[in-house]
């Protein structure tokens, strides 16, 4: 397909009766716009008419930049005003499904996303139409009896097709180059695949700079410590076309958080809370929110205002209740065990609130709930109270195995590198120095093994930046000067490890 290359400005959103909607951080009235002002530049053929096509081009706009609730309600709306146009039902179903989100569908979603699409199979399309709806509906089919990660893996099978069918279909290359985002190995160090679809992106961006899938998934496709500079265009890119939602405004700083450009980290995430504040759901603040002030807290403690950080947190619990879901309790969990930590304050750390705001069903976060438990049990053990220290490595214990059966490859081994820093440094204080740095190591080695994941901008504090302090704290400084570079590695521009470079070389500069 030749692509016509144009700004295409779109069409205000007239507000209309809402669906009720079918996933975790997606409840009735989220984020209804008024004006979609300009999403970038997307020229998605279809056989419908021309008011249609017009709105097909928005609604594909809206996928790619993932504002999914938008696209639920616009598709609803449109699938009724063209209800012989194939393309709707299709656009309608992928806005159900959430490819990289840690969302949860539902059952009743399941159930209109296929009906979508069996109404879609049965109206008059192309042939290229036909490939883009049979490719959702792998997605669809059989879900009562398929896991959602079979049905996915099965979608980006038939994604590829899409793409094998099309390749000079721009929006098949994207969706293309998300299905192998999204099925990319989540332990492979090389973070190949990412780079696969980032390359593809890139082409795409070269034929097209303003097309929102192009820019939106490069950014996706390089989050990660090894590739993230080669984002960086992107991210300053979604500048110009980023619609006034928390996502959008969120997403460049996860490469900005990945290259220690606190700066910008801090401007978009306080751009996306400000936004998400102005779409709450029905009952509660909207989870962005919650997302979007842990990034910004963090960027304001690896520049030293830890007065801002505590301000944050402040204006943060003023907008309870958040949406209890995971992405909050994650949030919730982890900026005060930041505050109190990234700035050594280990008695304040060892007696953080348990289970705070009772909002939150806590009992099903166990990953979350050891956040708290670590920090409380490595402030102890930093400050001296080794019996506190213990009691909360029990209960880590204790969350360690229930977090096994829900993610025994990545939440899981994140916990176990937790209890292991506490009681490294329970050992530390009770002379067993030795003892103590091979345990530590041990967790460090656990931890730098599995990348972040995208639900927060990094460690509550790298236990290799603990090694290193340990190091330090023991004499050996060319030991702690290599643990605080193998930290900075992962983690630039982290405060901390600054320090801890600079701290070394003054001390191996006297010996």
């Amino acid at each position: 397909m030749k692509i016509i290359l144009k700004t295409f400005c779109f069409i205000t959103m007239v507000l209309f009766s809402l669906v009720s909607y079918a996933h975790d951080g997606h409840a009735d009235e989220d984020m209804v716009l008024k004006d979609l002002g300009n999403l970038g530049t997307v020229n998605f053929t279809t056989s419908c008419n021309a008011d249609a096509q017009k709105a097909i081009n928005t609604g594909v706009g809206l996928l790619h930049h993932m504002m999914y609730a938008q696209a639920e309600m616009f598709f609803n709306q449109w699938k009724k005003k063209a209800p012989k146009c194939a393309m709707m039902y299709w656009g309608y179903s992928m806005s159900l499904f959430h490819p990289l989100w840690p969302d949860t569908i539902k059952d009743e979603a399941l159930v209109r996303g296929h009906s979508a699409l069996t109404k879609a199979q049965q109206l008059q399309s192309t042939k290229r139409e036909k490939s883009y709806i049979s490719a959702a509906a792998q997605y669809y089919q059989n879900w009562e009896n398929l896991t959602n990660k079979e049905r996915t893996a099965k979608w980006a099978e038939a994604q590829s097709f899409v793409y094998q069918q099309n390749p000079d279909d721009i929006d098949a290359t994207a969706f293309f180059a998300l299905s192998q985002l999204v099925m990319a190995p989540k332990n492979d160090p090389t973070f190949k695949q990412n780079q696969l679809a980032g390359e593809l992106l890139g082409k795409l961006r070269k034929v097209s700079p303003y097309h929102p899938g192009a820019i939106h998934y490069t950014i996706h496709a390089y989050d990660n410590p090894l590739q993230a500079e080669l984002a960086i265009d992107a991210a300053r890119s979604y500048d110009k076309i980023a619609p006034d939602v928390p996502h959008s405004l969120h997403m460049p700083s996860h490469i900005f958080v990945r290259l220690g450009m606190w700066n910008d980290a801090i401007s978009w995430n306080i751009r996306s809370a400000n936004a998400a504040l102005k779409y709450p759901t029905k009952e509660a603040t909207s989870l962005h929110y919650a997302h979007a002030m842990d990034y910004l807290i963090y960027g304001y403690l690896q520049l030293g205002k830890g007065n801002k950080a505590k301000q944050a947190l402040e204006q943060l619990e003023s907008h309870h209740p958040i949406q209890p879901i995971f992405p909050t309790a994650y949030a919730l969990a982890a900026i005060p065990a930041r505050i109190v930590l990234e700035q050594k304050q280990w008695q304040q750390a060892s007696q953080l609130k348990l289970e705070y705001p009772n909002y939150i069903p806590w009992k099903k976060f166990p990953q979350v709930e050891a956040i708290t438990y670590f920090a409380r049990g490595l402030g102890a053990a930093r400050s001296g109270d080794l019996s506190l220290a213990q009691q909360n490595v029990e209960v880590l214990n204790n969350l360690y195995d229930k977090t096994k059966v829900s993610s025994p490859d990545y939440w899981a081994q994140l916990v176990d590198a937790q209890r292991k820093v506490i009681i490294a440094w329970i050992s530390f204080a009770k002379g067993e120095k030795n003892q103590a740095l091979t345990q530590l190591r041990q967790a460090a080695d656990i931890e730098d093994s599995i990348d972040k994941n995208p639900v927060t901008p990094g460690a509550v504090i790298p236990a290799r930046e603990l090694l290193a302090d340990m190091l330090l704290l023991n004499g050996d400084y060319s030991g702690a000067l290599t643990a605080y570079k193998s930290t900075l590695a992962i983690s630039p521009n982290r405060l901390n490890s600054v320090k801890g470079v600079s701290d070394t070389n003054l001390k191996l500069s006297k010996k």
